[in-house]
């Protein structure tokens, strides 16, 4: 628990400021607003390419590159970013080979990867709290270094996906013809797992290895869901993502349970809804042709 053992007392206003009263949830709330952000445009990207596996991958190696890099002595971020950049080049350069065994060799890999950090995690001495923190998250000792760190990362990210956005957009859509019409797919392919790997690695230090793929995942899928205009779902899925964040650094801090189940959970209600919502406008009556149109292209 935090250090007053907190109660929610539902007076809004007195229970925000007591929260943000501590320079730790601070720094957590800034820094869970950039995770956010970040992994919901790439998380949009990620749905609308069909690449789910992929970030599934990269934030599952996620956890032995910062177990290996806490047993070593350099610290978990190093870990993080060094092994989920280094995923994200493995998988695009299976892609490239275009072997039907990728995704059998890809999840092998995976598989021999995680065992690896359950014995880096069996073989650190330190405090217990570590491979727990590793998997789930954390908002305690966020410091305000770290935040500019995610920061930079995040501005980098975002970047360099406005500079490659309308071209990874149609490659998304539709690869073929992009190729056809001189748009380089294989190297955007390449450049957003890239992104992927240094967004996955970012998440992870909030939300957590075990975690952080819902997160990327969720919002996107939630905002695909309820529509199919690409800005106003790019939007959305911010919006979802910076809800479900802040709900859980909220829930968080008031409880003894770990960030990342709350994150998680706050964004698989909202994908509930959401599928609900679409039932509801394919049932009502008098639901006209162009809107079930847009419901199934967002499906």
């Amino acid at each position: 628990m935090t250090p007053a053992d907190p109660l929610w007392s539902w007076n809004l206003v007195g229970d925000v400021r007591q929260m943000w009263s501590y320079p730790f949830m601070v720094n957590a709330f800034r820094a869970g607003a950039i995770v956010a952000v970040v992994s919901a445009v790439v998380g949009w990207f990620v749905v609308l390419r069909r690449q789910t596996f992929a970030a599934h991958t990269v934030s599952a190696v996620a956890f032995p590159g910062a177990a290996g890099a806490v047993l070593l002595g350099v610290g978990a971020v190093s870990g993080y970013f060094t092994l989920c950049i280094a995923a994200a080049l493995v998988i695009a350069a299976l892609r490239g080979t275009g072997d039907r065994g990728e995704s059998a060799l890809t999840g092998t890999v995976q598989a021999f990867l995680l065992a690896c950090g359950y014995l880096f995690t069996a073989l650190y001495k330190g405090l217990l709290e570590g491979p727990q923190t590793i998997l789930f998250g954390t908002f305690l000792g966020i410091t305000t270094t770290q935040v500019t760190v995610l920061l930079g990362v995040g501005i980098a990210v975002l970047a360099l996906l406005v500079l490659i956005g309308r071209p990874l957009l149609f490659a998304s859509v539709d690869p073929r013809v992009a190729a056809g019409r001189g748009v380089p797919v294989r190297v955007l392919s390449v450049a957003f797992l890239m992104l992927l790997g240094a967004a996955t690695a970012e998440a992870s230090q909030i939300t957590g290895t075990l975690l952080v793929f819902a997160l990327m995942v969720v919002p996107a899928a939630t905002a695909q869901t309820l529509t199919a205009r690409p800005a106003a779902s790019l939007l959305l899925a911010v919006g979802l993502a910076l809800a479900a964040t802040w709900a859980g650094l909220t829930a968080a801090y008031y409880s003894p349970y770990p960030l990342g189940f709350f994150v998680t959970s706050f964004a698989f209600a909202g994908y509930v809804l959401a599928l609900g919502l679409r039932v509801l406008r394919a049932v009502l009556p008098g639901r006209s042709g162009k809107g079930a149109a847009v419901g199934e292209a967002a499906g």
